[in-house]
């Protein structure tokens, strides 16, 4: 019997129906309505920050971007004014991500064709004939053959400044030739992979084979090639290792490098501190390289705390803002098999997502009998590592603070190098589809107990030892090592 289907007329009606308010509807000023009606009911910062920074203050900045967004004619632009809206509440923990929509982002190709079809571009002849050329270079300059992921970039002096042209790249945006940055000896800019500009004010060659432009770029050479220093060798290994590593600097010192704390991290980060521990419970100094490291989860350091151990670490509880779309991640663990949990996990979830809906609209404590600090010990104080130096930098933040916080409450740690990123008090993301499917969004659920009297928010956390720039990024380790090795011969 078939008096039940659906008329093919009737579906191809509601299929342009959906087509039509699609079109209409999901405009940037619509995406930012649902973004701000979103965040206001759900984020666990919005109050906090609306209170410091006052009510008067946040209606301005509302106004302001509205009329910035009411002109966003492309998705490019769109994304960034969202993101521009969320920065009044703070610089971290907060996310908006454009997602490929279903007429392939349409509204995005106009822009970028014509952008393309006028971009200066180098002629097949001048690139090969620079590949060519470059190969017999004897002096490390800014010159050369480069890459920074994902692309392959000749740089060419050019008059009293220097031009980057694309060699290879895979991103779909540009293509062989196109001019990729400029710069001068003190200023330049870097076209993004949607061809907007990214201004810096700096340039300087490090050692022979990596080029840092600004804060945000760094490239290292592929041709031609020169022999380089040790010690800058090893800096650049540490800092684009893709996995931890522990290592001697000498028989007194070991190194250890933790590029993430993600959850993806934990199994190596465990593996490399199980393989050496008896080598690291026999070594008077430590080092652990931290910088850059953006956080993760906090179970990727729950073995490196027994090592550092010296008295108890009080750790400050979070509480969870309860609405009805936050909840929802309770039962995203429960039903999502991408999240892992055992069934033990499911029933903490269960738990814990009928306490919050107990609560809707307020905050909730999850810790067992509403615990504000939780205490950790553990079994033995090891004599070694005696002296344990963390280098850190503002590349630090959210997950890697906590370990902070924990790890300098031990009598051997010591932090070394520059204030951290601070974005901890408003933690635990949660990311939604916008409801065109047009956009991730990235918002918080829980808020730290240390608000008000001790916020990592926009101050971060303070090094033991200030690491000024007068010394290099690639004497970092060195410097560390040695202030750690004077400090020990002081107490010996």
């Amino acid at each position: 019997m078939n008096f039940l289907r659906k008329p093919k007329f009737l579906t191809t009606i509601v299929l342009l129906l959906a087509i039509t308010v699609q079109a209409q509807d999901c405009n940037c000023e619509s995406n930012y309505e649902w973004v701000k009606n979103t965040f206001e009911k759900n984020d666990a910062g919005f109050q906090y920050a609306v209170d410091r920074k006052g009510k008067e203050a946040y209606e301005k900045h509302c106004e302001q971007m509205l009329l910035k967004i009411k002109k966003a004619t492309t998705k490019v632009e769109c994304t960034k004014l969202l993101y521009e809206w969320m920065t009044f509440f703070r610089s971290g923990h907060i996310a908006i991500k454009p997602k490929r929509s279903m007429a392939g982002d349409s509204d995005n190709e106009p822009q970028t064709k014509s952008v393309s079809e006028n971009w200066e571009t180098i002629a097949e002849k001048k690139i090969l004939a620079f590949e060519n050329k470059i190969q017999s270079k004897k002096e490390a300059d800014y010159e050369g053959i480069w890459f920074t992921d994902p692309y392959t970039i000749g740089i060419q002096k050019k008059g009293d400044s220097y031009i980057g042209f694309i060699i290879t790249t895979t991103a779909e945006t540009w293509k062989r030739g196109e001019i990729k940055l400029r710069f001068s000896e003190k200023e330049g800019v870097f076209y993004m992979r949607d061809k907007s500009e990214m201004p810096f004010s700096e340039v300087k060659l490090i050692g022979k084979n990596h080029l840092q432009l600004g804060n945000r770029f760094l490239l290292k050479r592929e041709k031609p090639l020169f022999e380089e220093d040790h010690e800058i060798k090893e800096h650049f290994r540490a800092l684009q290792a893709k996995e931890p590593y522990l290592e001697a600097l000498d028989d007194h010192t070991l190194f250890l490098r933790i590029p993430s704390f993600s959850a993806s991290y934990k199994k190596a980060i465990d593996s490399v501190i199980l393989k050496n521990k008896d080598k690291i419970q026999e070594t008077e100094n430590l080092i652990i390289d931290v910088r850059n490291n953006g956080g993760g989860s906090d179970g990727s350091f729950a073995e490196i705390l027994p090592l550092l151990y010296t008295n108890p670490i009080r750790t400050v509880g979070v509480e969870f803002y309860s609405t009805e779309l936050n909840n929802k991640r309770m039962l995203d663990f429960i039903n999502d098999p991408k999240y892992g949990f055992d069934e033990e996990d499911k029933k903490w979830a269960k738990s814990a997502y009928d306490e919050l809906e107990k609560s809707r609209g307020h905050f909730v404590n999850l810790n067992d009998d509403n615990k504000v600090v939780s205490i950790k010990e553990f079994d033995t104080v090891y004599p070694y590592p005696e002296n344990v130096g963390i280098i850190i930098n503002n590349g630090n933040g959210s997950t890697t603070e906590q370990f902070l916080l924990a790890a300098k409450q031990s009598k051997k740690v010591k932090l070394f190098g520059t204030t951290t990123l601070g974005v901890l008090d408003i933690s635990n993301m949660y990311f939604i589809n916008s409801p065109c499917d047009e956009f991730e969004l990235g918002y918080c659920l829980s808020r730290s107990m240390r608000i008000p009297d001790m916020t990592i928010d926009e101050k971060g956390i303070q090094p033991d030892y200030y690491i000024d720039k007068s010394i290099p990024d690639y004497q970092w380790i060195k410097f560390v090592e040695e202030s750690i090795k004077q400090h020990q011969s002081k107490n010996e």
